[in-house]
This record gives C-alpha cells, structure tokens and sequence, in this order.
C-alpha cells in the first residue's frame, strides 16, 4: 500500500506536499519522496524512510515551485531498495514524473512490450516505473508535436486503461504543461479530488489518496475520482476530466476500511470511521448469537484500527470496554517486515499489557484481522502473561486465505493461517479459548449501508475471486518469488547502485 498527493497550485507546493505527506504516512513507512517543478525543471528528493526523516530543511528550500506530486511507500513486489522509491521520472515526451499506489498484475508482460516495441528500458522491478513508461509512450503517440490538448492526454489515458490491468490510481507531472491524475477502472485503489480559493482569488487543485491529506493542508473536497476517469489540470490550472474506460466498475478495496485508511477520511463517500463503527455493530450481534453462553468480563482492543469496532462490540454485548495495551507508536506494521523472526520479536516491542486489566478476567480481544497469525498469537500469549484467565479472540475481518495481488504485501497462502483451515484449528494455532470472525457479507454491508452505490467489492483476500480476472496460479507463485525475504534482500544488492547514485544526488 502507498499513499500519493498531487498539487497544481498557484503558490509553492514544497510544504503542502510534506504536510499531505504526513497524514498519509500510515499507507507507507518504508520511503517518501517529492519532485516538483519550476524553470522547467524538475526538483525532486526521496530516500528510504519516514517522511520527517526524508526531507530535511535544506532538502524543502530546493523543492520550489507551484506543482508538484509526492508518494509514501511500503514495498510489495519488488525490493525495498531505494532505487524503488517514487516519483519515478522519464525524460520523453516533455519530461514526465509519476507516483503510483496499487498494483499492475501484467506488469512483466508490459516491461517486455515496452522495450520491444517502444525501445523503453526498464530499470528497475518497480511496475510504477513501467506504468509511467506506459503512459509516456501513449502520450507519445497523441503528440507528435510539443503541443498538448486535454483531448491527447484522454486519449493516452485511455489506451493505458487497455493495456494495463491491476490496480493503479496515479498522479503524473508533465513539464510545461500541467498535471493528470488517474483510476483503474475497476476504482480498487482511492484517489479523490480537491481544491483550494487562495487569497488572490485563484483556484488551486490537489488529487490524494485520502481526503484527510485534503483536510491537512486547507483543501476542500470535491469528490472521488470516479473508476476510469482522468483529471487534466492545465499549467493555467484549468481543469478537464473525462471517462476514460470502456467499462467501468466500483470495486472498492474493503480492506481500506477495515485497516489502510485513517478513521477521518471519506473514501468513495464513505466515511471510514462509520463503517468501522457498522463493522463493530455487526460483529458484536454475531457475538451476542453465537457466544451467548460465554462469561466474558471485558472487551479490549488491539491498537489502533480496531478501537472503533471494539467499543460498539462492548457497547451491544453491554460489557466494559478497556484499553489493556500501550502502543509504541515508532514501531513499523509488522506484518509487512521482512522475516517471521523479526516479525515475531517486533510484536512485543510494539505492544506492552497492562497488568490490572487482564488479572483474573475473561477478556475478549478485538483486531481488525489475521494474517499470518503471528501477531494474534503472541498477543495472546501476552494477555495471559499479563493474568488473564480466558483470552477469546475477535477478527473484524473475515479468515484471509488468499494473497492481495493489488497493492497490499500479503504473503504467499503458505503464510496465511487461515489457508486451508476453518476456525478451530486456527483457534487453537494462536492459543486462544475461543475465535469468531466477521462474515464477509456483514463487512460488506456495514460500508455499502453508506453508500448503496457500491454493489460490489474487492474481496480476493477472502474469496479468492480476483476482479481483473487474469490472475492464476502461475501468476501467483511468481508473485510469491518476488515478494519472499530472499528475493527482496538480494534485489536490494543489486541496485544498490542505484542507491550510491541516488545519495550523491541528497
């Protein structure tokens, strides 16, 4: 998952752009980078890293000028080398720079048209990078002179939404000319549309991932990009937008409810933090029907996705509901680290029991989701550490038994603890004295009730149906090759020429 912001403004960016950076942080804390424009020339900066860190004082007053795009991001296919971090850039046509979010599910086959055909080399294992070649031949083939109409950028756009499958919403840059943000048409990944009345009277444009990057830096929302749809904001910050796929379908992502995105964002109308409120309502009445029979003295949650849910779960079981752990917030996600072993050790650093709530109790654990299960399991042991008597377990997601082949780094299904289990072998895996998990139509229900307009989600984690439709087995396991811990370190060596390249350039 990776998050992206895009201003075309009428006054500096540099500041704007760090400030959106930071509310989207959470999509990725593994690098960051911005690339503005000005004198018809691109000013970038990215390293490997959080965002504070990234961009220093000295690197903000060299990224001048009224436009640009910036990315966060944890590594999913490919490497977390930092020759991997976005913005990508490709000198022809116009000089072009791109931050992507999602994930290209034909990316190879694309890589290899694009050298064959358009005599474009790929540098990395980064689809981003393909994606922006994609995008600069097919602007290519509209413009054969430098003049560019918001009918050639369309057009470009739609030959991108032939060619290119998977899961993309992306913001571009091109030198003299403006800025275009765009959705796969099947909407899995979010992008939503702002904009800003400055002081002068001027209209001022920005395009996130999530509507609080909006919300940070005094920018109203508009509206969500809609599947398939491209936003041309001109240099004169004129703005065009236009359906640019034959077919388009809503396919929101649900685990950007149930986990990705922050409580205080909108996305696709909904807003995140009532549909966890809903997925609480749900769990609990399941709770209350199946564990009717269960003395359980307190509902805790599992910091911080499931804080919501686990309050309406108390609140419809009428049991108190407490905070039983601290967390260490300068911890990483741990289930995107890279090796169980320091999975597992992370878990303890990042979460600490207090004592006095779990002491001779029957608690009832509440978290978003299991994946491997390494998380819940040492959890758990933790809460009888802590003094618990009973430690049951409650998923505000339904069993994970397939890998996210869009964007989200989850493992092989050799990894995940609900492949090829039902509830009670993974039950006693973890160690707890009981496990209930959402029903996939409850979660589904709980977003859908505001906003009736999406029939439909990706679910693929859950149900192994992958809404692209061109994903099998063989895809899979390459996939799997590229995403094990082996394959990220030894991509990491060789680019790490790149890196050298790229810390010259700091």
């Amino acid at each position: 998952m990776c998050g992206i912001v895009g201003i075309q403004g009428t006054t500096p960016v540099n500041q704007a752009l760090y400030d959106a950076l930071t509310v989207l942080q959470h999509r990725g804390q593994d690098a960051a980078g911005i690339v503005t424009i000005s004198g018809n020339n691109f000013r970038q900066r990215k390293a490997n890293g959080l965002v504070r860190d990234v961009f220093e004082a000295r690197h903000m007053e060299r990224l001048i000028g009224n436009v640009g795009i910036g990315h966060v991001r944890y590594p999913t296919a490919g490497s977390s080398s930092v020759a991997q971090a976005q913005p990508f850039y490709v000198n022809s046509p116009f000089g072009i720079a791109l931050a992507h979010n999602g994930n290209l599910t034909n990316a190879a086959e694309l890589k290899e048209e694009q050298f064959r055909v358009a005599r474009r080399h790929i540098n990395t294992t980064s689809d981003s990078e393909v994606l922006i070649n994609v995008l600069a031949h097919e602007l290519d083939q509209q413009t054969q002179k430098l003049h560019l109409e918001p009918e050639h950028v369309f057009a470009a756009i739609s030959k991108v939404h032939e060619k290119v499958r998977g899961a993309y919403a992306a913001v571009a840059v091109i030198i003299g000319h403006g800025m275009v943000a765009f959705r796969d048409p099947n909407g899995i990944r979010p992008l939503v549309l702002g904009k800003r009345e400055t002081e002068e009277g001027n209209t001022e444009y920005m395009v996130a991932s999530e509507s609080v990057a909006l919300d940070a830096v005094g920018f109203e929302l508009i509206r969500d990009v809609a599947p398939g749809e491209a936003v041309y904001i001109t240099e004169q910050n004129q703005l065009f937008t236009e359906q640019c796929a034959a077919e388009p379908g809503h396919n929101s992502c649900i685990f950007e409810y149930v986990y990705f995105a922050r409580p205080d964002s909108f996305i696709d109308k909904v807003s995140v933090y009532a549909a966890r409120v809903r997925m609480g309502q749900k769990l609990g009445a399941k709770i209350a029907r199946e564990w009717e029979d269960l003395n359980i003295d307190v509902v805790i949650p599992i910091p911080e996705t499931s804080c919501d849910i686990a309050l309406e779960i108390a609140h419809n079981l009428q049991l108190p509901y407490r905070q039983g752990f601290v967390k260490n917030r300068y911890i990483g996600r741990t289930f995107i680290m890279p090796g169980q072993q320091q999975r597992r050790q992370s878990v303890r650093r990042k979460l600490n029991a207090i004592p006095s709530e779990f002491a001779g109790k029957n608690v009832l654990l509440v978290d978003d989701s299991i994946v491997r299960g390494t998380t819940s399991e040492q959890i758990i042991e933790m809460a009888r550490d802590a003094g618990a008597k009973k430690v049951y377990f409650a998923s505000a997601a339904p069993e994970i038994r397939f890998p996210n082949v869009y964007g989200i780094d989850m493992p092989s299904v050799n990894e995940l603890i609900a492949y090829g289990r039902e509830s009670d072998e993974i039950c006693k895996l973890i160690g707890a004295d009981g496990l209930i998990f959402q029903e996939l139509e409850d979660l589904e229900d709980a977003v859908r009730h505001f906003n009736p307009e999406l029939r439909r989600f990706e679910t693929s984690v859950f149900t192994g149906e992958y809404v692209t439709q061109d994903v099998n087995q063989e895809y899979l396991d390459a996939l799997n090759a590229e995403r094990n811990d082996t394959a990220k370190q030894q991509d990491c060596i060789d680019n790490s020429h790149l890196e050298m390249y790229n810390e010259g350039q700091s």
